[in-house]
């Protein structure tokens, strides 16, 4: 009998968990609402279930970039992927593709010949057509917009493309050519340039520049990525409001790609962690973050007619591509869910008025 009991309740509380509305259902009027997962978090049935409630689209953080997919000339690793792609399938998600073709973790064999010599433009770009119409192509039924370049754009203000090997051996070509090589692989899916720290305005208007000249050249570019990687020493709603301006008056689609709010200022380069920095999630820093993400997603919900996604780079502070990044051995604590998995006090400041 008390095992029935007991068999009774966990059933109850399961189908009280499926009920329970999440972000999907609060935005459902909006937009989807994503999360950035790996394989690895969909084996956890604690993690996988609140990925369920709570979102609606699934994009791969790592698996889908170009070396982890495709390590070696003649091998493509799609173990990983399709487990993500699958899990999207047999729920009823929607599928984005994180990405293409992208410099940083694109791998060394990409650029070199069998003697280790830097190829030539055509090698490349014949390179890059092959693994866009592999991987697109493979997943051509289930994804639906795809990062086709990311991170093209450089920081510094005296530059305009970053200096990757992609630009040195192409220059500027390989950009159009990525989103021509997509499109004819995948002609269905929305195809985006995906970038971070967007809101500067020097390099906001960077990316405006080459959108344009490439949609003035019949390019099949359809959106821009936001990263939306913030922190709550960050974006001011001033500013935030100027580039959501900009960018909505280009009429292409936005995403907001990979959302969290760091509790620590920005910094690019790697470092160790000093003896005054907190390993903890103090008081201060939740009502930084409370504050950061209402006036975020004020923005983000004025600009509902543009935004057509959002999705939030990781699913919970039990693990964050930002713990030992930038700084080697310190905890970060982003995302909308702790370390329990449960609601932090950030989550019902950025749902509509209506459903708050």
């Amino acid at each position: 009998m008390k095992k029935q009991l007991i068999h009774l309740f966990l059933m109850a509380a399961t189908l009280a968990s499926a009920q329970e509305k999440g972000l999907k259902d609060y935005f459902k009027d909006y937009f989807p609402v994503g999360v950035a997962v790996s394989p690895r978090l969909l084996e956890s049935a604690e993690e996988s279930n609140l990925i369920l409630r709570e979102f609606n689209s699934l994009t791969a953080e790592n698996v889908m970039k170009m070396g982890p997919i495709h390590p070696k000339p003649d091998a493509y690793n799609w173990g990983p992927a399709d487990k993500i792609v699958q899990f999207a399938r047999t729920n009823g998600l929607l599928m984005r593709g994180h990405t293409l073709c992208w410099h940083s973790q694109a791998p060394n064999w990409f650029f070199t010949d069998s003697l280790g010599k830097q190829v030539d433009k055509n090698t490349l770009l014949e390179r890059l057509r092959a693994h866009i119409f592999a991987v697109a192509g493979r997943y051509q039924s289930d994804v639906y917009a795809w990062d086709v370049v990311n991170e093209a754009i450089s920081d510094a203000e005296e530059e305009f493309y970053r200096p990757s090997l992609f630009y040195q051996i192409c220059g500027e070509e390989y950009i159009a050519k990525a989103f021509e090589f997509a499109h004819e692989a995948a002609p269905d899916a929305l195809l985006f340039y995906n970038d971070y720290n967007t809101e500067n305005p020097v390099k906001r208007e960077k990316i405006i520049k080459m959108v344009q000249e490439l949609r003035a050249k019949g390019v099949p570019i359809h959106g821009i990525g936001l990263q939306g990687h913030w922190s709550i020493y960050g974006l001011g709603k001033e500013r935030f409001l100027e580039s959501m301006a900009r960018y909505a008056s280009l009429g292409l689609k936005l995403h907001i790609t990979e959302l969290d709010v760091s509790v620590y200022p920005s910094e690019n380069g790697r470092r160790e962690k000093r003896p005054d920095e907190p390993d903890a999630f103090t008081p201060e820093m939740e009502a930084q973050q409370i504050e950061q993400y209402r006036m975020l997603f004020e923005v983000i919900r004025q600009y509902r007619d543009h935004i057509s996604s959002v999705t939030f780079w990781n699913l919970s502070d039990r693990s964050s591509w930002l713990d030992n990044f930038p700084v080697r051995g310190r905890k970060n604590y982003p995302l909308l869910f702790d370390q329990q998995l449960q609601r932090k006090k950030a989550y019902p400041v950025i749902l509509p008025a209506e459903q708050q």
